[in-house]
């Protein structure tokens, strides 16, 4: 199981910010990256339809070997999280939780701004999961769904992106946050913008904590791998006129092992 690899998996192409902050802190781990690319975005669809996506985006990691999953869409994380780690026996992480760690330990005014899509900030996701790591900050949830859009068009320093942000983020400066989560792949690109607008407050990026916390499963589990050659291996479910593109823009450097699947359907066990 040390040999196997690292199974990531997202609704598009936006979890490969979590792929960089992986390879990061784990350089020598073996990476799959699913991004189901054909049914995106999984933020408008049901609660039923993303709990059966995302079983089946696990079972296609599991079934190339998959010793640890992380789950990079948030709408997933958001409602498919226990469920997934009910349906399969390996160990199955999700965005959420990290980023709410590190929002509690950097927050010292006692309220912290989140910032999502629409499914993600609407679930109550993130309130259950600050309530249920014990925080007392009085969170303030907003979503941003036109930030995607414009990251994905690589406006990110664009008028129209500041004075977009501007509209979304200047409640959050009224209520005096000083920690601000970014709660979706596509946002940390947006920061230098973001930064403008909200000045010196604290800034989670909840990818980059999914990071450290797979690190710290990984020895606990023993579960690492020592002499890894570091691959990343990327799988699309349907590939758009500029997905290399986009996709270069979230992973940071070019994307070469990638290919074109189509997932098996999978039920939820009885």
């Amino acid at each position: 199981m040390r040999e196997s690899p690292i199974g990531i998996f997202d609704s598009g192409i936006g979890g490969l910010t979590v792929v960089k902050a992986v390879r990061q802190i784990l350089p020598k781990e073996d990476i799959i990256y699913l991004g189901d690319t054909a049914r995106l975005p999984y933020g408008s669809k049901s609660t039923e339809a993303i709990i059966q996506f995302s079983i089946e985006d696990t079972q296609f990691l599991v079934d190339r070997g998959a010793k640890y999953v992380v789950i990079a869409c948030y709408s997933s994380a958001s409602v498919a999280l226990d469920i997934i780690r009910k349906e399969f026996s390996i160990p199955v992480i999700g965005v959420i939780r990290p980023g709410v760690r590190r929002a509690m330990q950097v927050a010292k005014s006692g309220k912290i701004g989140v910032i999502g899509t629409s499914l993600t900030i609407y679930s109550g996701g993130y309130e259950k999961a600050f309530k249920e790591e014990g925080a007392e900050a009085e969170i303030l949830g907003k979503s941003c769904p036109l930030f995607v859009p414009l990251v994905e068009e690589g406006w990110l320093d664009h008028e129209v992106t500041t004075l977009v942000a501007r509209e979304y983020l200047e409640p959050f400066k009224k209520d005096n946050i000083d920690t601000l989560l970014l709660g979706c792949t596509h946002y940390p690109l947006l920061l230098r913008t973001i930064r403008k607008i909200m000045g010196n407050i604290n800034y989670v990026d909840a990818s980059a904590e999914v990071g450290t916390e797979l690190a710290q499963g990984l020895k606990k589990r023993d579960l690492q791998n020592p002499g890894g050659k570091g691959s990343t291996s990327i799988y699309l479910t349907d590939l758009s006129i500029n997905y290399k593109e986009i996709g270069e823009r979230f992973l940071g450097e070019p994307m070469k092992n990638f290919s074109r699947v189509s997932l098996k359907s999978r039920e939820m066990k009885k």
